[in-house]
């Protein structure tokens, strides 16, 4: 009987298909003998031979894995997955697609299992096919299974650390796979789908964030390829990098979206370090092209986050700040972003409060991360700022300014103590931006640096109460003007002996800088003049005063503005020895230290020996008897002061008459150094929430004889004192200068020249203007003139012949 059933059995396992058994021949009686290789050799020439039977043989060896698995045969399964991979790199025919399915199938079966060797199995098989580029393609295969499996090993929690490891691992690398699969075949499900994305990127980021075991490597080089093996951090930085290098302009989006979500969501932004470092291995894997994209991406997440706290924001904005190399949005809808974070971060720090209300309890705390949060978008304003040409750094300087609250008719202010301290805030916030745009700033023509529409609005906040605003204006003057790097030279004021050990940078003022200068100088001049007179200076106002006249000298200064320099700072004297305005002592003495210092350096500048001799003169007298009148003893940290500048004897002032006979001998406009400084009133003055000013208002016309020692000045208008909110003062200064405009525009010349002197010499003073001037080439040629030069000769208007093309 047993050899009947036994020969019943033989005769069945004969009469089983051809590739059933030959599958069955590749396994051995002990799995650990491992796969015959002879057997698995016919079987890969019969599923070459025979390719519609390579479908059968994926199913018949997916139904002998599954029972093995169902067995706990483990040797079996994994000599199962050693011949499908085999059968995989072999076969390329138009069926594989069949055959393929079975084996995913497999490699899922494995990959449910609750066993991490079989888990890394499956894994290491799917990368194996993954990198098989297949010859047909395949409409219906989907890996939405594979892409949450791999993203939940990633996230392994395993006891043991080296299992949890090598999990984590294969779940990298399943998903490494599965982008090489998918991206590039368009007949694949899409990848790029947030579905999928939402799984992918935070996967890999939660294993960058285990930096300290990349860190911990070995450092030798034999070891160093293994060890990064074995380094999930390393492996995810690298998955990130190719699948970021592989995105099309249309999918950066769906790539970067799921990294700002992981970062708020594990609070990773606070610290900033995780966050920058992202963002860095971001902007260096995708294409240079679509840089912008990530940029506006964390524009538009900062706007979301406008009510988060304020360390969310500024690591947002730090983040930014990292990627200003990289190209960028629209400039001014980027600048525009930044500066309205910086405005609600001013009036979230004045309330307290994010929707509003007061809440005295946490007010410190949030003033305090809000003051770092404005800190953190001003300096991402100047980075930004600093990688733009210079036409787009001029408009972003423009967009900036429009946005300063000023005092003015066209711009009210907002008014009571919340509105002033927002405005000041404010005021202070865009002028530090600005600041932070304008350093580094290179401009050769001043007229495009600094146009009219700028500078007015510009110099309108230098005239305001606010000594921090004030300051900022003038930083804001030298940033712009020093064009050489001179600036950090006059940082200290003092009187050097020698200027040349300053090794200062000084080129020949151009054509368009004196054409600014022409436009501008008494607008300048002014606001200077009436910097020097607030009583709230401090030693930091001298020194930016002092810079700018000194930056001014070197980068546009012609003969008539060293002139007007050596005038405003003259009057400058005067102020602090007449005292109108009742400067504290200290602001009297600096007023005079700083005209010595800068009156010691134009000198040097002209190198007038006589003016150098007397300016040499009054600083040494000032050394042996008056040293509280030289910046050494003033602009130090314990000022030696005197308490009666009454009494300052002249030898202790510089002198407008000596220092004009002087120069004036060298070439020097000595007729016009002799008329004193005299700024004008305007209307921003009124409007500048001062509690008085009286200025002159004058209008002078500078007739001078050249041969007459004696020097006249005629005012058309007398000096007035006003009152800034005065409308009845204001009135009366519109008609007089109606007046005398209507006087010069009407009044006959004999009446003019009348009021202007009798001893101006009309007629010599017209002969130099007009005989220089060559008269009109005659049509009938030339005669022969005395010393027999060539002369034109001139005939009437009315003798001339014109083109007949010539209309009247």
């Amino acid at each position: 009987m047993y050899h009947v059933v036994l020969g019943v059995c033989g005769c069945c396992g004969a009469l089983r298909p051809r590739y059933k058994r030959l599958v069955d021949n590749i396994f051995p009686e002990d799995p650990e003998d491992g796969l015959v290789k002879t057997n698995m050799e016919k079987l890969t020439f019969y599923a070459l031979s025979a390719p519609e039977k390579l479908d059968r043989i994926g199913a018949y060896l997916s139904e002998r894995l599954i029972r093995d698995v169902g067995r706990h045969r483990y040797g079996y399964v994994c000599i199962a997955m050693e011949a499908l991979d085999q059968l995989l790199m072999a076969c390329h025919c138009q069926s594989i697609n069949l055959f393929v399915e079975s084996f995913l199938k497999m490699v899922a079966k494995l990959l449910e299992s609750e066993k991490p060797n079989l888990q890394i199995l499956g894994t290491n098989s799917f990368v194996k096919f993954a990198n098989i580029e297949e010859d047909t393609p395949s409409y219906h295969r989907s890996y939405d299974f594979f892409v949450s499996r791999f993203s939940e090993m990633c996230h392994s929690s395993h006891d043991d650390l080296e299992i949890k490891t090598k999990i984590r691992m294969s779940g990298i690398k399943g998903l490494q796979g599965v982008v090489r699969k998918t991206v590039n075949d368009e007949l694949q499900a899409n990848i790029w789908d947030p579905q999928h994305m939402d799984k992918i990127v935070p996967s890999l980021l939660f294993n960058l964030q285990h930096v300290e075991e990349a860190e911990s490597r070995s450092p030798s080089p034999l070891q160093a390829p293994e060890k990064e093996k074995e380094n999930p951090a390393e492996l995810a930085e690298r998955c990130l990098r190719e699948l970021l290098g592989r995105a099309a302009f249309g999918n950066i989006k769906n790539a970067i979206k799921p990294v700002l979500i992981h970062l708020d969501n594990h609070s990773l932004w606070e610290p900033k370090v995780f966050a920058i470092r992202c963002f860095k291995i971001i902007m260096y894997s995708i294409q240079p092209q679509h840089s912008h994209l990530v940029i506006q991406q964390l524009l538009g997440h900062l706007d979301a986050n406008s009510r988060s706290a304020a360390t969310v924001r500024a690591g947002i904005v730090e983040v930014l700040e990292g990627e200003v190399g990289w190209g960028s949005p629209t400039v001014l809808e980027m600048f525009n972003t930044l500066l309205r974070q910086l405005r609600l971060s001013i009036d979230y720090a004045l309330t307290g409060s994010y929707d509003g209300a007061v809440s005295l309890g946490t007010k410190i705390i949030k003033e305090h991360e809000e003051r770092m949060f404005q800190e953190a978008v001003i300096k991402t304003i100047g980075s930004f700022a600093s990688t733009l040409p210079t036409y787009q750094r001029s408009e972003v300087i423009l967009f900036i300014m429009s946005k300063v609250p000023l005092p003015s008719l066209q711009h009210p202010v907002e008014a009571g103590r919340t509105g002033e301290n927002r405005n000041r805030l404010t005021q202070i916030m865009l002028l530090k931006s600005l600041l932070q745009v304008s350093t580094g700033f290179q401009c050769n023509n001043m007229m495009s640096a600094l146009p009219s529409n700028f500078l007015d609005r510009l110099l309108s906040t230098a005239l305001m109460e606010d000594a921090e605003i004030r300051l900022f204006v003038l930083e804001i003057l030298i940033s712009f003007i020093d064009r050489h790097g001179n600036r950090h030279k006059f940082s200290t004021i003092s009187t050097l002996s020698d200027i040349s050990v300053l090794k200062l940078k000084v080129d020949k003022c151009s054509r368009q800088d004196t054409v600014f200068m022409k436009k501008h100088s008494q607008q300048l001049y002014r606001h200077i003049y009436l910097s020097c007179k607030e009583d709230t200076n401090m030693q930091k106002h001298y020194e930016a005063l002092y810079g700018l006249l000194a930056l001014i000298s070197i980068e546009l200064a012609n003969e008539e503005v060293v002139v007007d320099l050596i005038r405003l700072v003259l009057a400058v004297q005067d102020v602090a020895q007449v005292n109108e305005e009742n400067l504290p002592v200290y602001n009297r003495c600096a007023l005079y230290a700083l005209g010595a210092a800068y009156l010691n350096l134009i000198s040097q500048l002209t190198t007038v020996p006589a003016f150098c001799q007397h300016i040499h003169e009054v600083i040494e007298t000032r050394k042996k008897e008056a040293p509280y009148m030289l910046p050494e003893d003033v602009f130090v940290e314990r000022p030696r002061l005197s308490q009666n500048l009454d009494g300052v004897v002249i030898e202790f002032l510089f002198r407008q008459s000596k220092i004009s006979e002087v120069l004036g001998g060298s070439g020097y406009n000595s007729d016009r150094l002799c008329l004193p400084y005299i700024p004008q009133l305007t209307d921003e003055d009124r409007l500048s929430k001062r509690r008085s000013i009286g200025e002159t208002i004058s209008l002078q016309v500078e007739v001078e004889s050249r041969n007459s020692p004696e020097k006249e000045e005629v005012s058309v208008l007398t000096t007035l004192s006003v009152a800034v909110d005065s409308v009845a003062v204001e009135e009366q200064e519109r008609e007089r200068r109606r007046q005398v405009v209507e006087k010069f525009q009407k009044a006959p010349f004999e009446e003019i020249a009348a009021h202007c002197g009798a001893r101006f010499p009309l007629h010599a003073f017209l002969l130099c203007v007009f005989l220089p001037a060559r008269p009109p080439p005659s049509p009938s040629g030339t005669i022969t003139a005395a010393y027999g030069q060539p002369q034109n000769h001139s005939i009437p208007v009315y003798e001339m012949k014109f083109p007949d093309l010539c209309v009247y």
